[in-house]
């Protein structure tokens, strides 16, 4: 069981916006938030009078302005702060994970691609976490919830369903009073676009039709576990991942798995998925590791 929920903390716009997040996640779980920040070799320099100012008092400072923003919207909320270090940022974040509910992050991109919001440090963790990951953008005072209300909207294999992302997804749903958009992105038989042939359209809704019941098939015995949460199946011709980020445009919240196992040469990787939705999707993104 999780004993509480982490939010990593650099002292940036957007690592505020994650623990903003991660207390209202932290209260909607009746968990206690942990507010940390991963020790660097910046942190272990000595006073400097060259220096414009010590670098550990700052990162006392950063951690303790954003213990205070969190507590002014979540009073009554159990929080502590930690400086933590131990070696590289990426495995000490991981390591303090381990009993956490969630890691929350910033989601924040470096080298000038507008569109990639997730840098290299959030990236790592993600891919070697063995708790569920958040990546959180900075807030965004006009994003409400999508016309229809709320909405969580998670990505689905109805060929290899991971039932740890579902029941995640669903969760989160109930806890929430949002709607669950389950979305497929399904590709369609290779030869529809040999030489550029195009389909009959009684072909296309043939297709369509038993991909639908394929995803109606999954859902089954977790509409009945969870008959609160109110389900939309949105099965789309395309990539998973495009399918995924334009499904989220409107979403509270966008869910997508990640394979615990090791690929080739033993490297943690995020799939195409995972990656396409935390580099272009709006909502907060939280990828789930499954086996």
């Amino acid at each position: 069981m999780a004993e509480y929920l982490l939010a990593g903390i650099d002292g940036s716009a957007q690592s505020i916006a994650a623990a903003r997040w991660a207390a209202d996640e932290a209260a909607r779980h009746g968990l206690p938030l942990h507010l940390v920040h991963a020790r660097t070799w910046l942190d272990d320099l000595h006073d400097d009078p060259t220096q414009p100012a010590d670098v550990r008092a700052l990162t006392a400072r950063l951690l303790a302005d954003a213990e205070q923003a969190v507590r002014i919207t979540h009073p009554d909320l159990e929080i502590r702060a930690d400086l933590i270090g131990g070696g590289a940022p990426v495995e000490v974040l991981v390591d303090a994970a381990a009993k956490a509910g969630m890691l929350v992050l910033g989601s924040r991109g470096l080298g000038g691609f507008g569109g990639l919001l997730v840098g290299s440090v959030g990236l790592a963790v993600t891919a070697r976490c063995d708790v569920p990951v958040a990546l959180v953008r900075a807030d965004d005072p006009q994003r409400r919830s999508g016309p229809d209300g709320p909405q969580v909207v998670v990505g689905v294999d109805t060929r290899e369903p991971a039932a740890e992302v579902i029941d995640f997804a669903f969760r989160q749903a109930a806890r929430r009073g949002a709607v669950l958009r389950v979305v497929h992105g399904w590709t369609p038989p290779p030869l529809w676009g040999y030489a550029g042939w195009v389909p009959p359209q009684t072909e296309v809704t043939q297709f369509r039709a038993i991909e639908d019941e394929l995803l109606g098939n999954v859902l089954t015995g977790w509409r009945e576990k969870y008959p609160e949460v109110t389900t939309v199946q949105d099965n789309r011709i395309g990539g998973g991942g495009a399918a995924l980020v334009d499904a989220g445009a409107d979403a509270d919240l966008v869910v997508v798995g990640r394979r615990r196992h090791a690929p080739h040469h033993g490297v943690l990787r995020l799939g195409p998925v995972a990656h396409s939705a935390l580099h272009h999707a709006s909502a907060p993104v939280v990828v789930v590791p499954h086996d």
